[in-house]
């Protein structure tokens, strides 16, 4: 699968957030082999957890399932550019690849603010590809907070 395919499922997690009124942010995880190993959605709300974002939702359950925190070779999809946490999640895991729809320019730490996914002073950096189905993921942001104006 492409990356534009594989956002198109990390939307689809996006979808479900909005069931339980939690922001519409969704993430998909890929091991090296090109599987989806995990994919999930915000539930900060449903959980009522400051940290269920969706990244540090794939990252942890690929972890468990896989037996170690290490991720090396992985690829993070995730439909809004990540926070500090989220990145600071995925340079700790070893991803090897982050890609992203939408930038996040109030709080995005892949490029709007920080770039801490390529932060040379860290002992880890992935590639990045930004603003795949940017349009897709922006909109669903959008409307998700018209309705609730």
């Amino acid at each position: 699968m492409d990356d534009t395919a594989l956002m198109r499922h990390a939307l689809d997690q996006a979808r479900l957030a909005m069931d339980h009124g939690d922001v519409p942010v969704g993430a998909i995880l890929v091991d090296p082999e090109g599987a989806v190993v995990a994919a999930d959605h915000n539930r900060r709300e449903e959980l009522g957890d400051p940290t269920a974002h969706a990244e540090i939702l794939v990252l942890s359950a690929a972890a468990r399932r896989a037996g170690t925190w290490r991720l090396e070779g992985h690829t993070l999809y995730v439909t809004l550019e990540p926070c500090a946490m989220c990145a600071g999640a995925a340079v700790n895991a070893r991803i090897s690849r982050l890609v992203y729809g939408a930038a996040d320019l109030k709080g995005g730490a892949c490029w709007s603010l920080y770039n801490i996914p390529q932060d040379r002073r860290l002992n880890h950096q992935m590639e990045m590809a930004a603003g795949v189905l940017a349009a897709d993921a922006s909109e669903l942001l959008t409307s998700f907070f018209a309705a609730r104006r």
